[in-house]
């Protein structure tokens, strides 16, 4: 499965400047570990209001990451 990729959609959906959107993804066995950055004023729109959104981001990639026995965390910058 392309966490990358899932990140990357989910991402660009949200925001207002898709092409700023950048996932870094580093594997280490079954850690799969992803770094989002965003433009500066899209970071609001990706945390969300009390970081309801960045938690259903991280929910979401943790379920896809369950399926195939991966850990899966999401970091946003």
């Amino acid at each position: 499965m392309d966490y990358k990729q899932i990140l990357t959609d989910l991402a660009r959906a949200l925001v207002d400047t898709p092409d700023a959107v950048n996932v870094v993804e580093t594997v280490e066995e079954n850690d799969v570990k992803l770094l989002l950055t965003v433009a500066p004023d899209d970071t609001g729109m990706v945390i969300g209001r009390h970081g309801k959104i960045a938690k259903a981001i991280r929910s979401v990639m943790k379920v896809a990451g369950n399926r195939e026995g991966k850990h899966v965390t999401v970091e946003i910058e």
